[in-house]
């Protein structure tokens, strides 16, 4: 398996020319050198070196424009990319060109606590059953908890036995035979909605808002980790006025007791509503007008708006991007907007998005898809 901490610095004409060629933007060797300000000389060893991996192919001749005509180029037609989202109770795995556009899903049923091995093994199946004939050139991994990013294992996760040190994507590249990448399912949602709207520029933070709270960050079309992959994690910012209710860090009044969907479902319980036990629940009773679903939903907006307007302030986006089952609430997005709004400075908001994500429940596997087209091996030409 490449681990991402230790796989060559990644050439960043080469996955530029991808881009390009993905979203029809540039078809030919010297459109590309257009495109990337390059000489020609550069721009015709990167592409050689995709051709050579398998990456890009040929499609016959162009337009002619007075010269030669040009060799048009394509993404690879007879190569995937595999991504897997690992949830608590279910899987959903894609299969994707190798521009990284997601063509299938499935979601199948797991439980995390069965192990590693096991959970794996029912993964397979469906890769297997997706990927048909088609070569798989690289296989991206979701996983719900911390990541160690140099072993590709969860690292100190809660409620998955035997999992910790397990090396996933070792497992899975010894299966494969191909490059595997793991990381966390709020980087990489981070990383598939930031893709789509903005490609390898800009800056944007994505909130991943259901039954737990997480977030990632995007510093120039990457996602930031921080020193200890623990960049973006904004669930255990202490809430002014949040009460003592102890969080699983050993804290009270940390974001995800009073703001996550497993928050508001333990709140409207304790306020009598026995039938309410999912955060669908929660967002159905608020969508129907509940006064006190729409309150409680409204407040966590609040409070998320609370916790995100200092990363505002400090890091300056130009987005936030709000994903997971929470992100379905008007009054809850509208919250957040207008806490962060009045609580940061007018220049940290000036362009500022706060919206949905796009790519709705399959951001993560989009961003699976990208982080593991960019732990391709492809031989990087020298000048």
């Amino acid at each position: 398996m490449m681990n991402l901490a230790d796989r060559p610095a990644e050439d960043p004409h080469s996955r530029r020319i991808l881009d390009l060629v993905a979203r029809g933007e540039a078809r030919s060797r010297s459109e590309l050198a257009a495109r990337l300000g390059v000489a020609a000389s550069t721009v015709g060893l990167r592409v050689q070196a995709l051709l050579d991996a398998g990456v890009l192919e040929e499609a016959g001749a162009g337009s002619s424009s007075g010269g030669r005509r040009p060799r048009v180029l394509q993404i690879a037609g007879d190569g995937i990319v595999l991504s897997v989202d690992l949830g608590g109770g279910h899987a959903r795995v894609g299969r994707h060109s190798l521009s990284g556009a997601l063509h299938s899903t499935r979601t199948i049923e797991i439980d995390l606590t069965d192990g590693p091995a096991a959970t794996l093994a029912r993964v397979a199946e469906v890769f297997d059953a997706l990927a048909d004939t088609a070569r798989i050139h690289a296989i991206g991994v979701s996983l719900p908890g911390p990541v160690d990013i140099e072993t590709g294992s969860v690292h100190q996760p809660s409620r998955m036995p035997g999992w910790p040190g397990f090396r996933v994507g070792e497992h899975l590249s010894a299966r494969y035979d191909v490059p595997v990448v793991v990381d966390n399912d709020a980087n990489l949602a981070a990383l598939g909605e930031h893709r789509e709207q903005f490609g390898h520029t800009h800056h944007s933070i994505t909130v991943k808002a259901g039954t737990a709270i997480g977030s990632g960050i995007i510093v120039d079309g990457r996602v930031h980790r921080g020193a200890t992959a623990a960049a973006g994690d904004i669930t255990h910012t202490r809430i002014d006025g949040s009460g003592d209710v102890p969080c699983s860090c050993g804290n009270t009044g940390c974001l995800e007791t009073v703001a996550s969907g497993a928050s508001l479902v333990r709140q409207m319980r304790a306020r009598g509503n026995d039938q309410v036990r999912t955060t669908t629940d929660v967002l159905t009773l608020a969508r129907d007008a509940d006064p006190e679903a729409t309150t409680l939903v409204r407040t966590a907006g609040t409070h998320l708006g609370q916790a995100l307007s200092g990363v505002v302030n400090f890091f300056n986006p130009h987005a936030v991007f709000l994903t997971g089952s929470m992100s379905a609430s008007e009054p809850f997005i509208a919250a957040v907007r207008s806490r962060v709004y009045e609580a940061c400075h007018p220049l940290a908001t000036q362009r500022l998005r706060i919206e949905a994500a796009t790519t709705g429940a399959d951001a993560i596997l989009h961003g699976a898809a990208r982080l593991a087209l960019e732990g391709l091996d492809i031989p990087v030409a020298t000048d």
